[in-house]
């Protein structure tokens, strides 16, 4: 099964870029969709961008369109999110997870989760 690891997470001023990086230990994340979560304190994980088997992307929270792309590179069997133009309401712990094909929104329907990076943008 899949092993994810997410990294790249740290303090940024407001208007600051981060590169997060979920890193899988298998050959390869050619049938894997692969969505970046995010859980501000005292609030729900919520879906944030997915990328499906591919190469095809949704976004699912508006404060982050424009600011966030997500992209894939099989090969080194990892995923990134670019997070540029960053925001104090950014702050959080950023998670990737996945799930066989394509995008679903829902953290449910995902099967395997990284432990988290934690994002925290200061003003």
């Amino acid at each position: 099964q899949l092993q994810l690891v997410e990294s790249g997470g740290g303090l940024v001023q407001p208007g600051g870029s981060l590169r997060l990086s979920c890193v899988d230990s298998g050959f390869t994340l050619d049938y894997f969709a692969i969505g970046w979560f995010r859980q501000a304190p005292g609030k729900e994980r919520e879906g944030v961008l997915c990328i499906n088997s591919s190469g095809g992307r949704t976004n699912y929270a508006d404060s982050v369109k424009g600011r966030f792309t997500i992209s894939r590179d099989n090969a080194n069997r990892t995923v990134y999110l670019q997070m540029n133009d960053l925001k104090p309401e950014d702050t959080g712990v950023y998670y990737c997870a996945a799930r066989r094909g394509y995008c679903l929104e829902y953290e449910s329907q995902y099967g395997a989760w990284g432990q988290g990076t934690q994002v925290t943008v200061s003003s």
